[in-house]
């Protein structure tokens, strides 16, 4: 289940229709969701929806991967991911961790293992 889910994730974040987006974040996300890092913060799925289409916006033509396994401990999961253009190297990365409600994420809180200086 949580491979899934963490799959919907990243999905999520690469979907660039918008209605398919939309879709995956309710399929993904609980009503209320939040998520914070260093760089950006949102609050319910709206609010995660307009800050996808921002990095999207930001980060055209790359798309996001997951990088080895998905660790869970009860209702809690991390995982880590990476941002480059298809078949060449990756520009950002990271690691996840989020809490899991009724089989979706509530709280994600994300941490940058590199990324561009600008």
């Amino acid at each position: 289940m949580t491979n899934a889910l963490v799959e919907r994730y990243i999905a999520s974040w690469n979907e660039t229709d918008a209605e398919k987006r939309r879709a995956l974040i309710a399929a993904t996300f609980t009503q209320s969701a939040s998520y914070v890092d260093p760089l950006m913060k949102s609050e319910g799925r709206g609010g995660i929806d307009q800050m996808l289409a921002a990095v999207q916006d930001r980060f055209a033509g790359l798309r996001f991967k997951q990088v080895g396994k998905v660790d869970a401990y009860e209702d809690r999961i991390r995982f880590s991911w990476e941002l480059g253009p298809d078949g060449g190297p990756s520009i950002a990365g990271g690691t996840d961790f989020a809490t899991i409600e009724a089989g979706q994420l509530a709280d994600i809180v994300g941490f940058l293992d590199f990324a561009p200086s600008a």
